[in-house]
């Protein structure tokens, strides 16, 4: 053992060495490295599964056949993008993220601009590249991310702002309301756009009129009184004066209070990067219409309580009674109903997919059945027909089954009377509804008309109808 004096000399490893010392160096060594690897590695996967707005884009191979860079459609005004502060959009997207990468939870996974996780094996080529890929595992609550990439890149947007019919305002309120939904300074961000868009001269103009935003949540989420003054965020956004006059386009509008808001397609899985995707994806429905099995399909949960829950546990007891029925219990420690691939495959295998009121009159899993070529079966009007009215036929007998109230508790019995006939033009309606209810992915040239496109044809329309205002 070294003695005290000797501890005390002073060692000059640099030059002269122990073994031992040498030995523990090289462990340390080795532990540092080891520890800057993972860490390298952590960053990787974190910046190329989560990139932020604007990924780096993917040219698309010659097989695909990929459409040359498009051309502003007439059809839609030329529209600008308010450049707001990072604190109302690209630092709620990182903070949402950061949550993600770290736990899990509180937040969606919006990486790849919102599109979430890539997903391979719904693809009919298994040996195509992650980056070229159409489908993701999108969170239906991501709707305003993919918009605000959308139209980034859109081929109608211009710089200038005197040049411009159209304005679209890039708050993420509900991605903001996911990560923020406190009592405490949840009104602030809300009344800091107020006061911001206040401050614009091409607001003031026309009092808002000729601007939008997109909310990735329902409207109900944004429209707090004081009767519920623990309910819902930002201090309701939608009732602010400014937000009045503008047009907010919602994946659920206020049927009765919502003068102003437009209903969009929840995000499906499917975010297609040319016509040929839409087409081929349709034909492999239209294939599979053969070997459909069962005449109805249920995806979803048990939920205790009020009067919409009971009307649920009767129609899932009613699917699992029947032999003719196809049910997915979505349960949050299944996690059944997070498995896109699942999900599509029990829809793809029935007729009709059941779409009962959850917490609101809406449902992602409408247009989940929709991209899988199954006729949704309703229970209100205010799940869909006074939702989506820029986006589905005039007519909701061509593409879907409204059940009154009486016919409830024999789901079986309705559903059965339809001729084959009837359901397979239906189902055609429905195949061809596809395009409009999705969202193109961000790279793509599109040269079809998405949901995007869609919503700013019809914005135009209304910015355009009454010049003087709306």
């Amino acid at each position: 053992m070294a003695s005290k004096d000797e501890e005390s000399k002073p060692s000059f490893f640099f030059f002269f060495p122990s073994s031992s010392f040498c030995s523990s160096l090289l462990f340390g060594f080795r532990c540092v490295v080891f520890v800057s690897l993972c860490y390298l590695l952590w960053l990787r996967f974190l910046f190329h599964t989560f990139p932020l707005l604007a990924p780096t884009r993917s040219g698309r191979s010659s097989q695909l056949g990929r459409s040359p860079p498009a051309t502003c459609d007439p059809s839609i005004a030329r529209f600008y993008i308010h450049r707001l502060h990072p604190r109302f959009n690209a630092d709620i997207v990182q903070r949402c993220l950061s949550r993600y990468a770290c736990c899990g939870v509180d937040c969606p996974d919006v990486g790849h601009s919102g599109l979430g996780r890539p997903l391979l094996r719904l693809t009919a080529d298994a040996d195509v590249d992650p980056d070229l890929t159409s489908w993701y595992a999108t969170h239906p609550l991501s709707a305003e991310v993919i918009f605000h990439a959308r139209v980034e890149r859109h081929p109608c947007r211009t710089t200038d702002p005197a040049a411009a019919e159209l304005f679209y305002v890039p708050f993420f309120a509900g991605l903001h309301a996911t990560t923020s939904f406190r009592p405490k300074n949840r009104d602030a961000l809300a009344v800091e756009l107020a006061e911001h868009l206040n401050s614009l001269p091409a607001f003031r103009r026309r009092g808002g009129r000729d601007h939008f935003l997109v909310v990735g949540r329902t409207s109900w989420d944004f429209m707090r009184k004081p009767a519920c003054p623990d309910f819902g965020a930002n201090q309701g956004l939608l009732l602010l004066p400014e937000v009045a006059n503008m047009t907010v386009l919602t994946v659920e509008r206020h049927p009765w209070e919502g003068r102003n808001q437009f209903g969009i397609p929840y995000p499906s899985y499917f975010h297609p990067r040319t016509a040929e995707d839409v087409a081929d994806w349709q034909a492999e429905l239209r294939r599979f219409a053969r070997t459909r099995s069962f005449l109805f399909a249920f995806v979803g949960g048990w939920q205790p309580g009020s009067e919409k829950a009971a009307v649920r546990t009767s129609l899932m007891a009613q699917c699992w009674k029947s032999n003719r029925c196809l049910p997915v219990h979505c349960e949050p420690i299944l996690h059944k109903c997070d498995d896109p691939g699942r999900i599509l495959d029990v829809m793809r295998r029935a007729d009709f997919c059941l779409q009962p009121p959850g917490e609101s009159f809406t449902r992602r899993s409408t247009f989940e059945a929709i991209l899988a070529g199954c006729i949704p079966v309703f229970l209100s009007e205010h799940s869909a027909y006074s939702q989506y009215q820029w986006y589905l036929p005039a007519r909701p007998e061509d593409w879907s089954v409204l059940l009154k109230p009486d016919q409830w508790d024999r789901v079986e019995e309705v559903l059965a009377r339809i001729h084959r006939n009837v359901v397979a033009k239906m189902r055609d309606t429905v195949i061809e509804l596809i395009p409009r209810i999705s969202y193109a992915h961000p790279d793509s040239s599109v040269g079809f008309q998405d949901a995007v496109n869609i919503a700013l044809i019809e914005l135009t329309k209304r910015v355009r109808s009454n010049q003087d205002g709306l």
